[in-house]
């Protein structure tokens, strides 16, 4: 099983998005959540750190500026997304990666308490 650091600059990036308002309280994350080709759009027009911004995990062992080094993405690439929080709270608790589960978590009750 891998093994995930937590990407800080993820953390800051989501916080400064709930504090701007720019999150999605209602969504089926899995028809939103970006897939192959929406990483690579995104990829075509923004820079590896932009990409990591998205992504709570940093995998272990992984080179940069690859898409392997890169895990639990919480958004679209453009907003927050409340069930991506709880899906990354859930995969992170669900194989015990807990650095990323209490920073989902966390993360999560910061989205809870401003869009209150």
């Amino acid at each position: 099983m891998a093994r995930y650091a937590l990407n800080t600059r993820a953390v800051a990036h989501c916080e400064r998005l709930i504090e701007s308002r720019q999150y999605v309280l209602d969504s089926d994350w899995g028809e939103v959540q970006p897939d192959a080709a929406a990483q690579n759009d995104y990829l075509d027009g923004h820079s590896w750190d932009d990409y990591a911004a998205w992504h709570l995990g940093l995998t272990d062992g992984a080179n940069d500026e690859t898409k392997a080094r890169y895990a639990f993405v919480f958004g679209d690439f453009r907003r927050v997304h409340r069930t991506g929080l709880i899906a990354c709270v859930y995969r992170a608790s669900e194989w015990r990666h807990k650095e990323v589960e209490l920073a989902a978590h966390d993360l999560l009750q910061q989205l809870d308490a401003r869009s209150a």
